[in-house]
């Protein structure tokens, strides 16, 4: 019996997530470590580079990426987008049992909202044209709806690291996961391209003597650096089991607007196909929520003080005036 390319993207969707939701477990335990050993990813450190359990999460999410990678050639980003829910799924189970962050009852429930809404997608997911060469995805990477949403996004992502980066990084996680998804969803598009030039050439029609190729692989492995970088300071910075859930809920929303745009990937279903789609992706997003919401939230990390000295050099220490600040107070 011959296997469709959206049951190949499902499953490879399947084990991205199972990759993927274990990874975010062990980036945080190293993240831990290096914090006990130096300066914090959350405020510039780098020493979980030095961290083995911290490669050994890298290494899992990198499988996991290349397994969505190959799902994306295969069926549309309406199918396997929103099917990253079931890696928030494997990180709450596992947090709950290796970081100690506890799964609360209403924290089950968002499980299964999440699973069934996945489940409806699977049902009424369209199947995908498939681009018959790089330059026809161009032709559709650079159609005026999407160069507008392309721009718009870049200057939301710039606005975020120069401006609310540096006052409320610390303090307000949307700032780090909206830098991610806004990039991730451009980071989709591009890996998409790059997953149909592969498939063509080894079907023997070479795509890499295109320019195209070239400057969507060159876009890809710019924004997936960028992207783990800060997805390294959000983990670093907040509890893991909030962090994936609203990971995934801004990321899919965006990697779904911006393929839906571009690849026009409900061309051609019906309303009610599209209704049942949309009524799936909420029960998801409703249970990422729930998770969210249900979660304890992760420990203060110790805090230090800056102190101002007023006294007169020639009067004794115990007659100094000194006027400290705590950094969670100046931060906030």
């Amino acid at each position: 019996m011959a296997v469709s390319d959206n049951t190949r993207g499902l499953i490879l969707a399947m084990l991205s997530s199972l990759f993927i939701g274990t990874s975010f477990i062990l980036k945080k335990k190293g993240l831990r470590r290096a914090a006990e050993a130096g300066t914090r990813a959350g405020v510039g450190g780098y020493t979980y580079l030095l961290e083995p359990l911290w490669w050994a999460g890298m290494i899992t999410m990198i499988v996991g990426e290349v397994a969505n990678f190959v799902a994306y050639i295969y069926a549309p980003a309406v199918l396997v987008t929103p099917l990253g829910a079931l890696s928030i799924i494997v990180s709450a189970v596992l947090a709950h049992f290796l970081l100690k962050e506890r799964l609360r009852r209403m924290g089950i429930l968002g499980c299964v909202s999440c699973i069934v809404g996945s489940i409806v997608i699977v049902i009424h997911a369209p199947q995908e044209h498939i681009p018959s060469s790089v330059q026809e995805v161009w032709s559709l990477a650079t159609q005026p709806a999407f160069l507008i949403y392309v721009a718009a996004s870049l200057s939301i992502v710039l606005v975020l690291m120069l401006h609310f980066e540096p006052l409320h990084g610390q303090t307000n996680i949307l700032v780090y996961l909206g830098i991610c998804s806004l990039m991730g969803a451009l980071t989709v598009v591009s890996i998409k391209a790059i997953g149909i030039a592969i498939k063509l050439t080894l079907e023997g029609i070479n795509q890499f003597g295109y320019a195209q190729t070239w400057f969507f692989l060159s876009i890809a492995v710019i924004f997936v650096i960028t992207q783990l970088n800060y997805l390294n300071k959000a983990l670093d910075t907040f509890n893991a089991a909030i962090v994936s859930p609203i990971y995934y809920v801004m990321f899919t929303t965006l990697t779904i607007i911006a393929s839906a745009i571009m690849f026009k990937d409900w061309s051609g279903q019906n309303v009610s196909s599209i209704t049942s789609e949309i009524c799936g992706f909420i029960t998801v997003l409703s249970g990422t929520v729930i998770l969210h919401m249900t979660r304890e939230e992760e420990p203060a990390t110790a805090t230090g003080s800056i102190t101002w000295y007023d006294g007169d050099p020639s009067k004794g220490v115990e007659d100094a005036h000194f006027i400290a600040l705590n950094n969670s107070d100046y931060f906030r």
